[in-house]
């Protein structure tokens, strides 16, 4: 490296879109570590977040530029403050939750079409397909992603837990109706059962419910059958169920990786931390683990 390059300190790299993102040099030698992490490693988990969907364009919920700024749900510094109330004067929380959907339906579908119709149109992007690529070149690759947008699925991913649920898969919650749908643009507010005329739901985790129980039973299960890395890619990980897998790896002994610009709650944990995009970096770490492929 000559005296330029070292004065600038910065190594720039083109993402999926075509377009640059810049990489220190602490994050360049985090990603030959990640490579050669991924290199003996046969069983990979990924707990993914919001900030991988942002790289498809997705808006996140609760940033400066979440999809509730707009709704005033914010302060003027940008940082969400609890009690701040919707257009119907609640709080996001009570407006989206469980006991909402029971009493007043059509307050709850109002935020589930504003959620529905702010990911509308959004495509897997390079990050969602990498991972899905992985499921072929390692013995299990497993998605834990609090995403409702089932982007992991559509980039191919068939080893995915959505604890969150998914915008897009609507049941009865009078009879056992189901049905998957594209968008809500053709459904009424609130959508009704075409067979009892009950409400419908989408399967997604509302404030004030439980997350589905066989999804975390059979992330424990596999995480008992042993992950040699463990990824924590665009995710603030507050939730308890989101930061105890990578917590336990690393108190294992197991590989951890973050990849997201943002200090977060298990960055004190991990093993790796990657500044950076989750789609760029993802992406280039794949790049440069698959020019030595195979590696036995």
């Amino acid at each position: 490296m000559d005296t330029i390059e070292q004065a600038d300190c910065r190594i720039e790299q083109a993402d999926c879109r075509g377009s640059t993102f810049s990489l220190s040099q602490a994050d360049e030698r985090a990603i030959d570590v990640v490579i050669d992490l991924l290199r003996p490693a046969r069983r990979l988990l990924f707990i993914t977040g919001a900030g991988l969907s942002a790289d498809s364009g997705l808006p996140t919920y609760r940033g400066r530029d979440g999809l509730y700024s707009r709704d005033g749900l914010f302060s003027r510094d940008g940082v969400y403050r609890d009690g701040l109330t919707t257009p119907h004067g609640m709080t996001i929380e009570q407006a989206l939750s469980g006991p909402m959907l029971a009493s007043r339906p059509e307050i709850t579908w109002h935020y589930l079409r504003e959620l529905e119709r702010s990911a509308r149109g959004g495509v897997p992007n390079r990050g969602h397909r990498v991972i899905a690529e992985m499921e072929n070149h390692f013995d299990a690759v497993w998605t834990v992603t609090q995403n409702v947008d089932g982007l992991h699925s559509r980039a191919g991913s068939r080893q995915v837990l959505d604890v969150h649920g998914n915008l897009h898969d609507l049941l009865c919650t009078q009879c056992d109706y189901k049905v998957t749908v594209p968008d809500y643009a053709d459904l009424a507010l609130p959508p009704l059962c075409p067979r009892c005329q009950g409400i419908l739901r989408p399967t997604v985790v509302l404030f004030g419910e439980q997350v589905p129980e066989e999804k975390l039973a059979r992330l424990w299960y596999e995480f008992g059958l042993g992950f040699d890395v463990v990824f924590s890619v665009g995710t603030s990980s507050l939730f308890e169920y989101i930061a105890l897998p990578v917590e336990l790896a690393r108190a294992l002994g197991i590989a951890t990786v973050e990849i997201n610009p943002e200090t977060t709650a298990v960055t004190p944990e991990v093993e790796v931390k990657i500044s950076g995009g989750a789609a760029p970096v993802l992406d280039l770490i794949w790049q440069r683990y698959m020019v030595g492929w195979p590696w036995w």
